[in-house]
């Protein structure tokens, strides 16, 4: 049978494969999204999936508490460290080869560590995958803000990808409960066949463009050393500061030294010819916006979903299935709406589509504080479990169009790689902060209240208020507040406009 399938597009250029409204979506266009979403999806779930497994983990492999949280914060710390590298390496390297690579590395890193007995070796490979996500996301949202045309096939794309990333981070949960109930290893190995898979397809549909020629002497070596090294030890620091001090000379002294390569970067930023991080893309008020508010977003649902789990299982003594199911309406939301929700993309400025989403989080923390060990699911933790649906279905895609509309092609990439930085960093602060709490206010008894817990989930909301606060002030900034009679249209309009304005 011949081979029928339309063959790859060549370009001179990443504006000569271009999907939009007019030329219609086939079959290998579906495909390429299913790639890239697809690698999103399981970066995603790897953050809080394997969280359900660690007692398990634990108890097979004689691991104490101060070694398990590494299985996660390994992945965590490679994540975000090298988020901003792999947005630049992605732009300068290639889009496509980034990915696959990245993608590949992440399939057989997940294998290896579901076989191993080695706590070490699980930790080490947990970091490979934090670093190969590092450079899987920003490559794969780069690929489609370079394919898919700017307007309703760049918001169509952009809202089924949003809603598998926020599928992942809320549905880890619901995947890791199901799996753990098979084995622990399960939870490793799940993501290894399907990155396969996707790979494969991915080396298929993932289009090849021509990339401007460059000389490693252009790269920024110094930038990236110190940016990663930086944001390294940031994460580093907060992940270790409730077990060590967050007052103590190692927290103080690790801060310092991240503050110091911080402000190299900035002022090796300034000096080279070709930067990692070009200073100027900072001026855009939205791109800084929407950077805020993935690390509200994420640091505050990645500390509510630590708090819910250990009040669960450890207090209420549900099983990973039962808070599997416990948390499975916020992804059937989030799937659900994205069916709708590159409508909503079309009509409403993102600026006001984030400050809608950060009422539904900061709305689903104070229903939460209501909280005792004997109400019912339906009471206590349904509402809580419908509003952070709906929060992710319409923050998690706000966030990912307004971090990335109007930044050049060469430049999708570092965007993008600045969004998911703000993302994970965000949710390693958090955890640290709600850690320390928890820590401090003293051991849990079955069946009551977590000590510390109404604290926490305070200070999460607390932070989910300040977040709605910079929505405000930005809206005000940029005159984004769409008045009665004007339209959306005009509005989203009038707000770019004033934008542009400022940032010149």
């Amino acid at each position: 049978m011949p081979n029928t399938t339309p063959p790859i597009p060549q370009t001179s250029d990443p504006e000569g494969f271009t999907v939009s409204a007019s030329t219609g979506w086939n079959s290998r266009t579906w495909l390429l999204l299913v790639t890239l979403c697809g690698a999103l999806f399981l970066d995603a779930l790897d953050i809080s999936m394997v969280g359900v497994a660690l007692p398990s983990i634990g108890r097979d492999l004689a691991m104490d508490t101060a070694i398990l949280q590494w299985i996660v914060s390994a992945y965590v710390l490679g994540y975000g460290g090298f988020l901003l590298l792999g947005g630049r390496v992605s732009d300068l390297l290639g889009r496509r080869r980034v990915f696959l690579a990245a993608v590949g590395v992440f399939g057989v890193a997940s294998v290896i560590s579901a076989l191993s007995t080695l706590d070490a070796l699980i930790i080490a490979l947990r970091f490979v995958k934090g670093v190969s996500a590092g450079f899987t996301v920003p490559a794969g949202l780069s690929i489609i803000t370079t394919t898919f045309a700017e307007g309703p096939a760049r918001n169509k794309a952009f809202s089924i990808y949003s809603a598998c990333g926020a599928s992942g981070f809320s549905l880890g949960l619901v995947f890791g409960g199901f799996l753990t109930e098979l084995s622990w290893r399960a939870t490793l190995l799940f993501p290894g066949p399907v990155a396969l898979l996707l790979l494969m397809i991915g080396m298929r549909v993932v289009p090849r463009v021509a990339r401007e020629k460059f000389s490693f002497a252009q790269f920024d070596l110094l930038g990236a050393l110190s940016s990663t090294a930086s944001l390294l030890i940031l994460v580093y620091a907060v992940v270790q500061a409730p077990e060590v001090g967050w007052a103590s000379a190692q927290t103080l002294a690790l801060f310092a030294i991240s503050t110091l390569l911080a402000v190299s970067f900035v002022v090796i930023e300034l000096r080279h010819p070709h930067p990692l991080l070009r200073l100027g893309i900072l001026r855009s008020v939205r791109l800084v916006h929407a950077n805020v508010a993935g690390f509200v977003m994420f640091g505050g649902y990645a500390a509510f979903q630590f708090l819910a789990t250990l009040y669960v299982q450890g207090s209420l003594g549900w099983s990973p299935i039962s808070m599997a199911v416990a948390f499975l309406p916020v992804g059937l939301i989030v799937v659900i709406s994205a069916i709708k929700i590159e409508h909503v993309l079309d009509r409403f400025n993102t600026t006001v589509l984030v400050g809608v989403g950060l009422l539904a989080f900061g709305a689903a923390y104070l229903l939460f504080l209501r909280t005792s060990p004997g109400m019912s699911y339906w009471n206590f933790m349904f509402p809580t479990m419908v509003l952070l649906g709906i929060g992710f279905a319409v923050l998690f895609p706000a966030v990912n169009s307004q971090a990335t509309a109007g930044v050049s092609d060469d430049e999708q990439g570092l965007a993008s790689g600045l969004l998911n930085t703000f993302i994970q960093v965000g949710g390693a602060v958090m955890m640290a902060v709600v850690t320390a709490i928890m820590s401090s206010s003293g051991g849990a008894r079955a069946g009551e209240l977590l000590p510390g817990m109404g604290t926490a989930v305070i200070a999460v909301a607390a932070l989910t208020a300040v977040g709605l606060l910079i929505t405000a002030v930005v809206l005000v900034v940029l005159r984004g507040d769409t008045a009665a009679g004007d339209g959306p249209s005009a509005g989203r309009l009038d707000l770019e406009e004033r934008e542009l304005e400022l940032t010149r």
